[in-house]
């Protein structure tokens, strides 16, 4: 492939994002990446690993509309030649590669992830798809709300780094120690959580990794409910200390919801490394999480919103450290099977080379 491809993403760096990170660390190991721009910063704070190795190649475009966004994009690129341009989300992302392309006379491709879809008018992403050299969806939520509005999609899930989180063996059984990871808005269901950890009639810790918006209000509900001795609103953690984090606990969980605006969790990046790390997952059937979550092979599924199942759940995992160990092993092969980092990254380069080469 001549020239490689430029990826048009977001905000970056995002620690919300490590997929984009991943696979953009993937596409520059190949030599596929030309460059790689943002259409706005990103949110600051502590860095992934890995992620200093592309801040120099990621040039943050001035404000304004997709078309001007995309003139900037061209105008940075100078004489360097590329063979695509691709999105990374399926809103503002995708319509700058879209511009962009069109101005350098090259394709253009654009992935979706979750809430990117809904993002977009259903007409206008399909018109949109169907000038596409390739859409990749990367679960299957999103690869069915695109076939839905017209758009065809490659299916192409995200990866878990099965060397940074791999299994490590439980400390201690007591109390039940909890973990929940995510950013603190309204999609992660962390009040549901605060909720079900009230009616348990055992003795548990639970940690909430992870920052945003909502965290005044999840204070609130854990003063309200007598629990601040026993829930931990822990503040967000990179890559580097995560694995530490996934082997103190026992059982992770991801209480995931649709909020009132209709956005939900796709496959949220905690269920992936909770199952590489070996730990049993308790989620929400919400999304595409049953695709790795497989009730009584890597997990246990529980209506989403429903905080007596979800207390429930946890409580009986308390009690059988037999179950939550199977759970841990079978979740582990799981990931080693379908979600390891290599494989899929490698099916995106072959995907993205074959579409701009």
């Amino acid at each position: 492939m001549r020239g490689g491809i430029a990826v048009v993403t977001s905000g970056f760096p995002r620690r919300s994002e490590t997929f984009l990170l991943n696979e953009l660390l993937a596409l520059d190991a190949r030599g596929t990446l030309a460059a790689v721009f943002a259409t706005k910063p990103g949110d600051g704070g502590p860095l992934h690993p890995g992620c200093r190795r592309l801040l120099r190649r990621v040039e943050v475009l001035p404000g304004g509309s997709a078309s001007a966004q995309a003139a900037s994009l061209v105008a940075r690129l100078g004489a360097q030649r590329v063979a695509g341009v691709h999105g990374y989300f399926a809103h503002r992302p995708a319509a700058v590669a879209a511009h962009a392309a069109r101005r350098l006379g090259v394709p253009f491709g654009f992935s979706v992830h979750a809430r990117d879809a809904r993002k977009v008018a259903p007409a206008v992403l399909a018109a949109r798809a169907r000038r596409a050299a390739c859409v990749i969806a990367c679960n299957g939520d999103v690869a069915a709300e695109l076939a839905r509005a017209g758009a065809p999609s490659r299916l192409l899930p995200h990866g878990v780094d099965t060397h940074r989180f791999r299994p490590r063996p439980e400390v201690g059984r007591a109390p039940l120690r909890v973990l929940a990871v995510g950013r603190l808005v309204e999609k992660k269901g962390f009040e549901i959580l605060i909720e079900a950890a009230a009616r348990l009639m055992i003795p548990f810790r639970l940690r909430i990794v992870g920052d945003g918006p909502r965290r005044p209000e999840l204070a609130r509900a854990i003063a309200a409910a007598h629990l601040g001795e026993r829930v931990t609103l822990a503040g967000p953690g990179t890559h580097g200390e995560l694995p530490a984090e996934y082997a103190r606990a026992h059982v992770v969980a991801v209480p995931s919801v649709t909020d009132r605006r209709g956005d939900r969790d796709g496959l949220p990046n905690v269920v992936l490394e909770a199952l590489a790390s070996g730990r049993a997952v308790v989620a929400s059937d919400v999304g595409a999480v049953a695709s790795a979550v497989l009730p009584g092979r890597t997990g246990i599924l529980v209506p989403p919103g429903d905080a007596g199942a979800l207390a429930g759940a946890l409580e009986m995992l308390a009690r059988r450290p037999e179950l939550r160990e199977r759970l841990g092993r079978q979740g582990r092969a799981h990931v080693e099977g379908r979600f390891e980092l290599g494989r899929c990254t490698e099916r995106l380069g072959r995907v993205l080379e074959r579409a701009y080469g």
